[in-house]
């Protein structure tokens, strides 16, 4: 069944895919980029003969996946940030209105203001965290330099968390639906926990 799959992951085109979805995830967070990641990923086992013992002519470098998927989050994040931050007297009452958007800015200011950034890494596994973080940092104006080192970090183990999920779901299950199915269960789960722990520190 992955030879469809890898079909469509074949080529570079891959990695350009995977950028976009991880780019614009974070205006629109329904957007599947965690899934596309684990499939390409899943994929890039089946086609090294990681999984199958064959070996195609073409298949994703989960090198290049990862460094792909995490500088999409890190550019992803500053644009969001770099909006918020001119987004002026509307963004500002668009986050007074809401008293989740008002706490997280709180939270997050008191956070990297004492130089940690722990809930920037947390947010960006939780669903929609990323974006809560990365405009509500903008909006406060918080100093660029306290929040790149935590979202290249969060970009990072996000997109190596989620490639190593698909790949070696593939080299310890098969190359089947169950691999990947156990594989973006995984990565929901993450998801579901992150965003707990969030409301907890909230």
């Amino acid at each position: 069944m992955w030879e469809s799959v890898g079909s469509l992951t074949a080529g570079p085109w891959i990695y350009a895919m995977v950028a976009l979805s991880v780019l614009l995830d974070v205006f629109l967070p329904v957007l599947p980029s965690g899934v596309l990641v684990v499939a390409a990923a899943t994929a890039a086992a089946a086609g090294s003969g990681a999984a199958t013992g064959r070996v195609p002519q073409h298949v994703p470098d989960i090198l290049v996946l990862i460094f792909s998927a995490a500088t999409a989050s890190v550019l992803g994040d500053l644009v969001a940030y770099r909006l918020a931050w001119r987004g002026g007297e509307r963004l500002d009452r668009a986050i007074a209105r809401s008293r989740r958007l008002t706490t997280a800015q709180e939270r997050l200011g008191a956070v990297l203001s004492r130089g940690g950034g722990a809930l920037v890494v947390l947010a960006r596994f939780a669903p929609a965290g990323r974006s809560v973080v990365s405009f509500c940092a903008g909006a406060a104006h918080r100093r660029v330099r306290d929040f790149l080192p935590w979202s290249a970090l969060a970009g990072i183990a996000w997109a190596g968390y989620s490639v190593a999920l698909g790949y070696f779901g593939a080299q310890w299950l098969g190359a089947t639906w169950l691999a990947a199915g156990v594989s973006l269960t995984a990565l929901f789960g993450v998801g579901t926990g992150a965003a707990y722990l969030m409301r907890r520190q909230s």
